[in-house]
């Protein structure tokens, strides 16, 4: 198989086949808007959705060959060390994603998408990681290409744009992302995705930012209220086609067939992430009924948001980050265990700090049956 490459003066493409996409504009614009009004609804949002833009990081991480879990994560950030070393370095990988995110949401409160933007998102990205020796922040100054491990660029699949175009490429690139003239908001995010994964600009690191993008741009342009919108399961799920139609676009200049598959994944995670939150805010609702009556506290809420903000975590994590006094705090994190809400992960020794799993909430996020007994 010969290496497809970048396809060259074709962005933005000059014609679409809209009489394959206007069927399926409507229902992908119709699910997207029912799932942020029933985020708009939720009550403390950043708190019930926290889980699931961590399994978003673990899932756009997974796409890149990481193996670690939701779980593990979570894990990793209670303070457990004891995982082995290529777990612990996908676990940075996941929570630097997540830091990512949160940067680039700041900087669209006041200003437009930009390359400066996504520098310094990649810059986040690459920190401490695998790719820290991957110019973090700047684009590539050689030649890529994209294919199996050990590949060489005669055997690639994928050979991005040179290097010497790769700015006024970005440049353009640009400039498309801003224009507010297109007739479609998620047909031309299609276009920004693809395109963007084309031009493959940096080392390493490229899958991550092209689909953190997606609800980055959902947010700026008022299609969301907020950027909680997860796009990498419907890929991890179709990796193959998601690789093969990207490839397609260069090969043969087919950007309608991209656009329908991008599509219909809106539309599909659109309807998942809303089943996904709606159980959530149903377990919060009955765990928040449920905590007080078994603490009989008036700091049970407190307690209830820590625990889905941080499904894993240490007593001395749950003292810190609640803001509940510590003999009040370690009393209900007992009461917690012994009334079967949350679950020990690691028993405590000496110095050594317990750890414990909200369970539920992680079977919701992860779709297993995970660490868990009910109250």
């Amino acid at each position: 198989m010969n290496p497809v490459r970048y396809h060259l003066g074709k962005f933005p493409p000059s014609e679409l086949e809209w009489q394959k996409l206007i069927p399926l504009i409507g229902p992908a614009n119709a699910a997207l808007g029912r799932y942020d009004a029933f985020l708009t609804a939720i009550p403390n949002r950043h708190v019930l959705l926290s889980p699931l833009t961590a399994q978003e990081a673990v899932l756009s991480s997974k796409i890149e060959g990481t193996q670690v879990t939701i779980g593990e994560v979570f894990e990793y950030e209670a303070g457990s060390f004891s995982m082995p070393e290529t777990k612990r370095v996908d676990a940075e990988e996941v929570l630097n994603y997540r830091k990512a995110m949160l940067s680039c949401v700041a900087e669209l409160q006041n200003r437009p998408f930009s390359q400066h933007i996504l520098r310094s998102a990649h810059s986040i990205l690459m920190q401490g990681v695998r790719g820290k020796d991957k110019t973090p922040g700047s684009y590539r100054t050689e030649q890529n290409w994209i294919g199996e491990r050990n590949s060489t660029i005669d055997t690639a699949s994928f050979i991005p744009i040179s290097p010497e175009q790769l700015q006024p490429a970005m440049d353009n690139w640009e400039q498309y992302v801003n224009d507010t003239s297109q007739p479609d908001v998620l047909v031309q995010l299609a276009i920004i995705h693809l395109e963007f994964e084309a031009l493959h600009p940096f080392k390493d690191g490229n899958g991550r930012l092209g689909r953190m993008i997606i609800p980055l741009i959902l947010f700026q342009r008022g299609l969301l209220q907020s950027p909680d919108f997860y796009m990498s399961g419907y890929f991890e799920a179709n990796r193959d086609e998601y690789i093969e139609r990207m490839r397609i676009v260069s090969r043969d200049n087919d950007w309608t067939q991209w656009c329908v598959f991008f599509l219909k994944g809106i539309r599909t995670q659109a309807d998942e992430n809303e089943e996904k939150a709606r159980k959530i805010l149903e377990l919060y609702n009955k765990i928040k009924i449920a905590v007080p009556v078994s603490t009989h506290s008036q700091h049970a809420i407190k307690a209830v948001d820590f625990i889905f903000r941080f499904p894993i975590f240490t007593t001395p994590q749950f003292i810190n980050g609640s803001e509940i006094p510590k003999p009040t705090a370690t009393r209900i994190v007992n009461v917690l265990a012994d009334r079967g809400f949350i679950s020990p992960l690691r028993e405590g020794k000496g110095r050594r700090a317990g750890i414990f799993a909200f369970g539920e909430l992680l079977a919701i996020t992860e779709g297993e049956n995970l660490f868990v007994s009910h109250p």
